[in-house]
């Protein structure tokens, strides 16, 4: 009874070692040989191109109509016997230029102009004239805008009630010396005399001339019209 027992006991033993060496295998001979596999690497995502900046938006503009009055202050003297056509002057706004409301030209704004023509006055006829226009506006940062005007012209006055005067006084003057000294008859040719030197003194006197200082203001007109 006693090896019976026995017996059965070892038979167990022999089915629990058999059915241990029948239990698959966590690890594999190619498991166990096999390198460990390096890790994939991570795949580079394409780089996104950077996006072109939006174009700014245009300023709004302002038309300054053709027939706009341009008050300016000379910068630099003009005058009909010192300038010559084709010379330049520099100026700047007196008054600011308003559109609708909105003043779009500052008080001080630089400007230059171009004398056209300049004739000095002559000393038997001929007044002196002279005839400026704007071609550009100077703004703040240095930008120029080319600009068209009408023609400024201006002549100079009329001599004659003085270079009547003249000749009448010399004319006088010439007749009392006259009489002093030979009578009516004297007189008559004192007077001669007298006259002749005066119209001597119209002859070898020149017109008045114009002559703009600086400081001088003076009104132009846009012959075009001008965007800013």
């Amino acid at each position: 009874m006693k090896r019976s027992f026995i017996a059965v006991i070892v038979f167990s033993l022999l089915l629990g070692v058999v059915a241990c060496n029948k239990a698959p295998s966590t690890t594999s001979a190619d498991s166990v040989n096999k390198p460990a596999e390096p890790p994939v690497a991570a795949v580079d995502q394409p780089k996104a191109e950077p996006q072109p900046e939006p174009a700014p938006e245009p300023k709004p503009t302002t038309l300054i109509p053709a027939g706009t009055t341009l008050r300016i202050a000379l910068i630099d003297a003009v005058s009909s016997d010192k300038n010559r056509a084709g010379d330049h002057f520099a100026a700047s706004l007196a008054e600011p230029v308003v559109i609708d409301g909105k003043t779009v030209l500052t008080k001080g704004t630089k400007v230059r102009g171009r004398v056209v023509d300049a004739k000095e006055s002559g000393r038997v006829k001929g007044r002196a004239s002279i005839e400026l226009k704007l071609t550009e506006i100077v703004f703040k940062d240095g930008k120029q805008m080319d600009i068209a005007t009408k023609p400024y012209t201006a002549v100079a006055q009329s001599t004659t009630k003085r270079d009547a005067a003249i000749i009448g006084g010399g004319a006088g003057l010439g007749a009392v010396i006259g009489a002093i000294a030979g009578g009516g008859k004297g007189a008559a040719i004192g007077a001669g005399i007298g006259g002749g030197a005066g119209t001597g003194t119209v002859l070898a006197t020149k017109g008045k001339e114009i002559r703009y200082a600086p400081e001088t203001r003076l009104q132009f007109t846009l012959a075009s019209p001008i965007e800013i």
